[in-house]
This record gives structure tokens, C-alpha cells and sequence, in this order.
């Protein structure tokens, strides 16, 4: 037994010798190497969100930086929505193991380029100005990317929100989808599809959407002070509208948790049970897919106009980590610089149906193409023009969680007051916002 014990403790012994050996050779433990040294590629990490179309096109851009070249490789890692890729990034970052590229959603930025989680860009473009033209980036796109003066971001899938027709509903009720100019036209519109098997327009409560309609009635979701406005004139003439039309039947805003309120209005339209449907021009793809499928003719239009026709954007920017060497710093930005470039943005946004962020990309012939084959791509890039920054106030994230809460309340309970309603949330969201 004592020489079956020795036998053991010499073999444990030379696999915790050869494991220090393997250490010493690929770096620390949590590092993807010593690269430098000339032992293989650089190695990071690229953390992404959502699924469908839009993880296609992160994997498949990714497998083309890979095969281009080989002295960087990405591992490409999908971490589900915004908020769930937020959190993980956020944990992963105090653990220390955070990916060296991630994507922010636009309103997210100015809380991680402040929390000091994200690498300010401002140096790294400079040097590159030859290559990296700034002027070539939609300026309309360009208002969540930087925090006091410095680049936290460039754009990559960026979107508006637009309104999904089902032009085959519209053509058996008589309605011209062009004639939706207005709230008036989109609230008779809605009304005119309404009947016992159909329903205007099904919509999740989705801050992006209630920041669209704010705009349009000329209020603000903030203020230049940085303080809460929603419970302002046009906050309430927002919500008030949307109360109008679930009271009157012509809107439906199925409950539960953000996400499965998403999936059930998608089911509404995409089965024909609603004749119009609010969405990000992402899911164009993905709905031009679901209309074939279930036989009918999809169209799309912009947000129609009240005092002023208004647009937040959305989507996300690509980020470095803070903390990395110089060498994951370069192979870092070499991948972003990529994935930013006019040809990425253009396959990107034929592939689902984001914006092209670059204007070289949106007068290139592959999108030119894509335009006159489906002009259906082209309606956020018409709109892009009405388009503006989403708030980056700290602690925005909760806001939009209360501002959920509430609104989803008022949708449920018809006698209350939209400015009572706004007033709680705004309330609430003082003790949140920094």
C-alpha cells in the first residue's frame, strides 16, 4: 500500500510539474497567452447579443476576420440581450476575465465609459485617421458615442425604430399605407383594421417606442440638466394616446416580462393577427421571412408625426475593455476597426437589416442593389434624418424598468391617470439616475 501511495504522489507530482510548465509557457492563469513570444495568434474575446439573423451575421463576420488574416483570432461568444450581455460584462469585468471587444447598447455607453470599464478611443482613431474616416460615419448615429469629449464607441448595428405593415391586411381594408403621416392617420389606420379577428396594432411596452412618440410631441426623456422630463406635456400626450387606443381596442399590449411581451407581438403580426406591429429595422430579415411564410405581402413605413417627426436610435457600439496590454489593445482594435469598415456595415445591414453606419456604405452598389430589390431596407435610412441620441444618464437602465413597471400598469388598469401614472415613475427614477 505505502509503495501504491509513493506511485501516486510521483505521478501527482509530475502532472502539477508539467501543468506549471504548460502555465509558464501560455501565460498566467486567465491569460490567452504570451503571444509575443511568437507561440500563435493573438487570442480575444468578442461578446455579442441577440440571436436569429442578427447571431448569424456577428459568427459570420467573425469567421471572415479569422480566415483574412492570421495574427489575431476571435472567439466570438453570445451572451443573449442587451441588459443579460450587460450584467455578464459587468461581473466579468470585476472577476477580471472580461472580453477585450463587447458590444454597448447606445444608452448604455456613457455608465461603462464612466464606470472606467471601457477604453476611450479618441488615440487610437487619431493614429489611424489615414484609415479610420470619422466624416464617413452617419453623423445622425454618431450622438451616443462619446462622453465628455471622448470616443467610447464606434457604431456598428445601429437601428431606428420602424413600423411594420402588413400591406395584405391594409389592401383588403382599403387603406393606403402612405396615408399614415400622422397620430390622427395611425389611430384611424389602427381603428379601420380592428375587427372580431383582427387587431390594429400589437406592441410590446418598449421604452424605445414611448422615447419615439415623447419626441414627436415635443417633450423630452430627460433634460439637458440631466434630470427626469417624461412626466412632462408630451409624455403624458404619449402614453395618453396609447391608453386611448388599448381602451378603445385597437392596440393590444400583451403583459409579462419585456421579452415574452416582445414575442407575443412579433406572433400577433407575423401570424396576421395584427395589421401593424412597431419594431427595430434589425428584424427586418426576420420579418420579410415570417411574412413569406405565412402569406401575405410586408411593408414598411417611418413613425409617423405629431408635432415633429421624431426617431430615437438604437443598437449597440462596439467597445474595448479597460486593463488590457498593448498587444490585446492593438489586436482589439484591429478587430473593431473591421467590423466598423464600410464593407462589414454594408453586409451587415443586407443581412439583417440594420443600418449601414457608414455613408460610403449606404451609396455603395451592394446596397444601392438591395434598396432597389427591397425598398423596404430603405425606410430607416430615409428616417435616420429625423433620428436623435438616446439619454446616457447613469442609472437610465433602471429608469426604463420603472418606467416599464408603470406604464404596464396604466395599460392594465383603465382608471388611472397617464400624468399620475409618469409622476410615480418619475418620482421613483429620481432616487436612480445619478
Amino acid at each position: 500500500m505505502k509503495k501504491l501511495s509513493y506511485l501516486l504522489m510521483f505521478t501527482v507530482m509530475i502532472l502539477v510539474l508539467a501543468a506549471c510548465g504548460n502555465s509558464e509557457a501560455t501565460g498566467s492563469s486567465g491569460d490567452s497567452g504570451s503571444e509575443s513570444e511568437g507561440n500563435g495568434p493573438i487570442e480575444i474575446t468578442y461578446w455579442y447579443a441577440w440571436g436569429d439573423k442578427i447571431g448569424e451575421n456577428n459568427e459570420n463576420l467573425v469567421e471572415q476576420f479569422n480566415e483574412m488574416q492570421d495574427e489575431i483570432h476571435v472567439t466570438a461568444e453570445f451572451q443573449g440581450s442587451y441588459d443579460e450581455l450587460h450584467s455578464k460584462t459587468q461581473a466579468a469585468f470585476a472577476a477580471g476575465n472580461a472580453p477585450e471587444v463587447t458590444q454597448n447598447e447606445i444608452a448604455s455607453i456613457e455608465t461603462f465609459a464612466k464606470s472606467g470599464m471601457t477604453q476611450d478611443l479618441t488615440a487610437f482613431v487619431e493614429e489611424d485617421a489615414d484609415e479610420v474616416d470619422m466624416d464617413d460615419f452617419n453623423p445622425g448615429l454618431m450622438g451616443n458615442s462619446y462622453v465628455d469629449d471622448k470616443l467610447y464607441g464606434l457604431p456598428y448595428l445601429r437601428s431606428t425604430p420602424i413600423v411594420y405593415i402588413n400591406k395584405t391586411m391594409f389592401e383588403e381594408k382599403g387603406i393606403d399605407p402612405a396615408s399614415i403621416q400622422t397620430w390622427e392617420d395611425f389611430q384611424s389606420a389602427a381603428e379601420n383594421l380592428t375587427d372580431d379577428e383582427h387587431v390594429g396594432i400589437s406592441m410590446p411596452v418598449d421604452i424605445w417606442f414611448y422615447e419615439a412618440f415623447v419626441a414627436q410631441a415635443g417633450g423630452e426623456m430627460v433634460n439637458e440638466n440631466g434630470e427626469i422630463a417624461f412626466n412632462g406635456e408630451g409624455g403624458v400626450e404619449a402614453l395618453n394616446l396609447w391608453k386611448e387606443m388599448v381602451e378603445a381596442g385597437t392596440m393590444r399590449v400583451p403583459g409579462g416580462e419585456p421579452l415574452q411581451a416582445a414575442d407575443m407581438a412579433r406572433q400577433d403580426f407575423a401570424t396576421g393577427r395584427a395589421g401593424m406591429y412597431f419594431s427595430s429595422t434589425a428584424d427586418l430579415t426576420l420579418m420579410l421571412q415570417l411574412a413569406e411564410e405565412n402569406g401575405y405581402e410586408l411593408e414598411t413605413i417611418m413613425f409617423p408625426e405629431n408635432e415633429q417627426r421624431s426617431v430615437p436610435t438604437g443598437g449597440a457600439n462596439l467597445v474595448m475593455t479597460t486593463g488590457l496590454d498593448e498587444e490585446k489593445q492593438q489586436a482589439a482594435w484591429e478587430f473593431i476597426k473591421f467590423m466598423t469598415a464600410p464593407e462589414q456595415t454594408a453586409y451587415a445591414s443586407e443581412y439583417t437589416g440594420y443600418l449601414p453606419s457608414r455613408l460610403s456604405a449606404v451609396e455603395s452598389d451592394t446596397m444601392q442593389e438591395l434598396y432597389e430589390e427591397k425598398p423596404q431596407f430603405k425606410v430607416a435610412v430615409d428616417q435616420l434624418q429625423y433620428g436623435n441620441a438616446r439619454p446616457m444618464i447613469e442609472g437610465y437602465p433602471e429608469v426604463v424598468k420603472i418606467l416599464i413597471e408603470e406604464i404596464q400598469r396604466l395599460m392594465l388598469d383603465p382608471s388611472l391617470e397617464a400624468g399620475d401614472v409618469l409622476d410615480q415613475a418619475a418620482e421613483r427614477s429620481a432616487n436612480v439616475i445619478k
